[in-house]
Formats: C-alpha cells, structure tokens, sequence
C-alpha cells in the first residue's frame, strides 16, 4: 500500500497540486487524469522519486518495487529477446517463454526478436521498455500514455493483460474507452486537488461536476444569507435586549466566510469550419496500389467511394500502410497504381504527425494560424488561438520554441481556421488530453463534411465509423459497416477471429460500471436530503419572522407622530386607541423576537448536528 500525505508541488506561481492525500491499496488499479500541464507526469516522478515535492510525504513498503516506463532509452544487448529477459527478476531469467508471449502480445513477430533493439523506431523501442517493465514483476506498474506507442491489437492485448494484473497500477492515458475498461479506481488533478474515487471516468466527472454545482449553489445561499445577517445586524445593533442574538449573528458571519467563484477551467473548444458540397461524391479511389518495395506490397487494387458526409476510419496494426493511404488520398504521394479522382469542389484538411514540419519556425502561433487561409482575420486568428489554448501572450510564442504536442495544437488550429469539405486525420489524438478528445469527438460528429481518420483510439471508432478501411492479413480492404459489426463478423487475426462477445460501448460502460456506490456516499446523499428537509422548514420560518418584525417596527415607528398630534390637540380618545395599537404591537414585536431566538437556537443546534454527521461519513 502506498500512502500519500500532504503533498504539494509547484513550478514557479504555477501550482500543481496542493494538500494531496490518498492511498493505494492492494491490488488496485488506478486510472489518473487531469488536463495537460496539471501535474500528471510530475506526480509519477515525485513516486518513483526523480522529483521531490515541495511539500508532504510519500510512503512505500519495504521492499515494495515500482515500474515506471521511461522514455530514455538504454540497450546493453545485442537482440529484443535478450534486452527483454533483463525485464525478469534475477529468479526467472531462464523462462524465456514469458519474455516472448509480452514481446508478441506489443507486435514483436519472431524474426523481430532476433534482430538488434537498436534497428527499430523509436515506438517500437519504447514497447521494448513496456515489455520490461510488464516482466518484471513489479509491486506498483506506473503507465504514462502507453497507448500512444501501440497499434490497435496491442492496444486490445495489453488492455486484457493490465486487467489481470495481480499487483498495483497507475495508468495515465487520454484514451477513456482503454482506461474505463483497465482501471478499478479513478484519480483526478483538479483544481489543484487530487481525489480518488472508486469506479470509472465518467463516474469521477460526473461526481466532479455534482460537487462544482454544489458548490456554486452554496456559494450563492451563502452571499444571500450573509446579506441577510448582515442587514439583522445593522438593524438590532443599538438594541440592548437583542445584544446576545446580534453577537450570535456577527459569529455566524466570522465563521462562514467568503467562498470565492469558481474560475472556469480552460479546455479546448473545437469548431471546425464546413464548406458548401453539392457533388455526388466527395472522392473516388479506383484500384489504387502502391508499394515502397515492389516485392512488398503495403496497398493492391483499393477500390471506394467517399460521399459527403461519409465517417470512414482507417485500422490495423503499426508500419502496414495507413498513413501511407492518407498521404496517397492527401496527393502527397503518387500511387504506384490506379487513382485518386477528387470532386472539382472539394477542399481536403490534412493532419499527420510528420506535418509539423512544415510550420514556420519563425512565425508566432498567431502568425502561423493567420496564414492558414486569406479570409482569417486577425481577430478569428486570436479567437483560433485562444480555442487552442494560446491565449494572450502565449499566442505569440515563436514556433521553434514550442513542444511537439504544442505544435500539433497549431496543426489543429490551422484546419480549424480553413474553409473544409473533407478532413484526413492521423492520430490526431495523441498529444490531446481526455477532456480534449471528448470535445474533439463532438467537433467530428459535427463536422458536415466528410471525415477520413487513422485512429486507434476504440472510442472514436464505435462513435464515429460508419465505413471502415482495414490493413489486416497483409492486404488493405473495405468493410461497409461499424467497428461493432466488424468485430462480430471479420474481428482481429490475432484475437481468433469474429469477437462473437459483442462488446457493444454500451456493454463496456456497464462493465466498467461494475463497482457500486460505496456504502458512505448513500449515506451522505441520505444526510443532505435530510438536512434539506429539517432546515429549509426552519430558515423559511426565521426569515417571515425577520420580515414580520421589520413590518411591525415600521408600523411602531409611524404610530409615534400619530401619538405626538394627538396630544397636540388633546384627544384623549385617540390617544387611548392609539396607545393600546402601539401595546399590543409592542408585544408581538416581544412574542416574535421570542420565537426567533428559540428558533434560532434550533437551527443552529441542528446544523451543527448534520455537519458534524457529514464530516464523518
């Protein structure tokens, strides 16, 4: 178990995080999230102790082992095989089977294993430090967007293996779909507090979003009630008999406080801009083949046609061709065989992870947004920016100083700013982070154009595939269907086949809701409904009376020039009737500051009851 206390980090006036304080337990698999920049990474790094906290403690069991991927690579041995047996515990270094079932499960194919760690992309040797990491048996496995190195069936391996994983576990990624499926827990930096909740993502957000409601909610009765009390005390001040009710009151205003409006958190805003489509159709793909090897052909005979408004992904395992295909139906690359015919009124948006290159490394983000397109104003260009998280002076950040993941935030600025009929995305997911792609999500489903889109990410095929293109069994084909139906009726080569479980979204969402609420949280939500129902009775009442009694002394008040004419002319008839009015008002003034002290007493008694009974639950 380890056991957080305190915990506070900060990088200059930039807090992370503040007063953080959690545990985790056995054999808990916990799923961390929270906008980029929030403190995600730097909360693995204070863990495994690269990073020490400005404040609080971080306390491990002894002997207690931690996994953390790392991007740094270092290989000592001369194959993948045997860089990976350096994963297993001194104990196990001869069962090289586990070491080939991981490195298989990650993409590595047979001949992979014998070849030298050093010959492969920088993805495929971090899968290498992933695979070490999986073997080495560790107490804690630290995760930091593992999916951002892996094809859509290592994806799906690894998401099976993480859900059997007999120990503890952190896992950081933007996909939602892979961490409600893994994760058991759900942690999130917000606000710069951490909390920890038991179940999923959606679970957490909406938990999250109850409390910020309640909070506004609160914050507002209170400013009304402090207003009140406020107005009581101005008003009885003077008043002798009322000094201990006033005091009461002027505690109540010390002890209540100010709470301040919630800022609202910064997130990503997409809004693609469509242009006007009239044609049939938006693309024809007629035999289209290409290959970098003619003995190695990666696309042979690729027939289709894109309509408008057609949502086509693209699928299939890592290095078979799929950002091949967007480039051959972006006109980057000319193919080796058939065409590509485009509608004479198409306008084509690309995003590939290659194309922040070609950025002007002089340009500011402004600049570079700004010359996306000739009708880009300098105003749309700031509001682009300000979309994309640029806002103020960071808008005008020069582009050479800015990180790759900020870059592909000005890719997605410029196809935001441009006029399009038909986008082609790659992995357009990659440096976004969940809150991002949730509403990068509702932009596409939005988009009236057409969307061609390589993706990985199972949340996005379920929602947005209605076509599908597959690189499988070293051939690309079309499946006209969703990613549901391919996975029933053609499902992945590796997996067996057909996936006849049909794991519908819906199916998923009930299995990654399959934890109940816990036990306290039923009875906090008791507690509130009750206190609502014992003190709203008793706060109405107390303020009729306050206004009773404000209505009373006003009426006190304008029979004493009554009184004082009366004299004047000596009517003692008048001045009787008067008299006993002003008695009798006097002693419903007497009876209602009665009942109101009394009520008072009450109300707080009770309220004290109720939060000292939340406090504990």
């Amino acid at each position: 178990m380890i056991t957080i206390d305190n915990l506070a980090k900060s990088y200059g006036n930039q807090i992370l995080f503040e007063g953080a304080a959690f545990q985790i337990n056995a054999r808990e698999r916990v799923g961390l999230v929270g906008r980029n920049g929030h403190g995600k990474t730097t909360l693995f790094r204070i863990i495994v102790g690269e990073e020490l906290p400005d404040a609080g403690t971080v306390t491990l069991p002894r002997n207690y082992h931690i996994a953390y991927v790392r991007q740094e690579l270092d290989f000592t041995e001369d194959t993948v095989l045997a860089e990976g047996k350096k994963g297993l515990p001194e104990s196990e270094r001869h069962q090289q089977w586990k070491v080939e079932k991981i490195l298989a499960g990650l993409g590595f194919s047979p001949p992979d294993m014998r070849r030298h760690p050093g010959e492969f992309s920088g993805g495929y040797q971090v899968r290498l430090n992933l695979a070490k990491a999986l073997l080495s048996e560790s107490d804690l496995l630290l995760l930091d967007e593992p999916t951002n190195y892996l094809d859509i069936t290592s994806i799906r391996w690894i998401e099976d293996y993480l859900i059997n994983w007999p120990h503890e576990l952190i896992l950081i990624t933007h996909d939602r779909s892979f961490m409600d499926r893994v994760v058991t827990h759900t942690m999130g930096i917000h606000r710069t507090r951490i909390r920890k909740i038991t179940g999923n993502t959606e679970k957490y957000y909406t938990q999250v979003a109850l409390d910020e409601e309640m909070y506004e909610k609160t914050r507002l009765n209170d400013e009304r009630r402090q207003k009140e009390v406020d107005q009581f005390i101005r008003r009885f001040r003077a008043k002798a008999r009322l000094a201990n009710l006033v005091q009461s009151r002027i505690k109540l205003l010390e002890k209540m406080g100010k709470k301040e409006k919630l800022e609202k958190v910064k997130s990503l805003e997409f809004s693609f801009r469509s242009k006007p489509f009239q044609a049939k159709y938006a693309m024809k793909v007629q035999n289209l083949s290409f290959a970098y090897n003619p003995e190695v052909p990666l696309i042979t005979q690729l027939t289709m046609t894109i309509k408008p408004q057609d949502r086509v992904c693209v699928i299939g395992k890592n290095g078979k061709g799929k950002t091949t295909l967007l480039k051959l139906l972006a006109g980057i690359l000319a193919p080796t065989g058939g065409r590509v015919t485009c509608s004479p009124t198409i306008s084509k948006g690309l995003f590939e992870q290659t194309n922040i290159s070609s950025l002007v490394a002089s340009r500011t983000v402004l600049d570079e947004i700004g010359f996306a397109h000739p009708d880009v104003d300098k105003q749309t260009a700031w509001n682009i920016c300000g979309a994309m998280m640029f806002e103020g002076e960071h808008a005008l950040k020069k582009i050479s100083v800015l990180s790759g993941g900020e870059k592909s935030r000005v890719m997605l600025g410029k196809l935001l700013a441009t006029p399009l009929n038909l986008l082609l995305l790659d992995e357009v997911t990659n440096h976004l982070d969940m809150e991002s792609c949730d509403a990068l999500l509702a932009a596409l489903d939005n988009f009236d154009g057409s969307l061609i889109m390589v993706t990985h990410n199972e949340m996005f095929l379920h929602a947005l595939a209605e076509r599908l293109i597959v690189f499988q069994k070293d051939r690309a084909y079309l499946f006209e269907g969703s990613y549901q139906r391919f996975l029933e009726r053609d499902g992945w080569a590796e997996e067996g086949g057909a996936q006849n479980s049909g794991a519908t979204p819906l199916a998923l969402k009930a299995d990654a809701d399959r934890h109940p609420k816990k036990e306290k949280r039923r009875q906090r939500a008791r507690l509130i409904a009750e206190r609502a129902k014992v003190l709203n009775p008793l706060s109405g009442r107390i303020e009729q009376i306050e206004k009773a009694i404000v209505c009373k002394e006003n009426h006190l008040k304008k029979l004493a020039p009554e009184m004082e004419k009366a004299a004047q002319l000596n009517s003692s008839m008048k001045i009787t009737a008067l008299s006993q009015e002003m008695h009798t008002c006097r002693l419903e003034i007497d009876r209602l500051f009665d009942e109101l002290e009394q009520l008072t007493a009450v109300f707080e008694a009770r309220e004290r009851e109720f939060n000292n009974q939340l406090q504990e639950t």
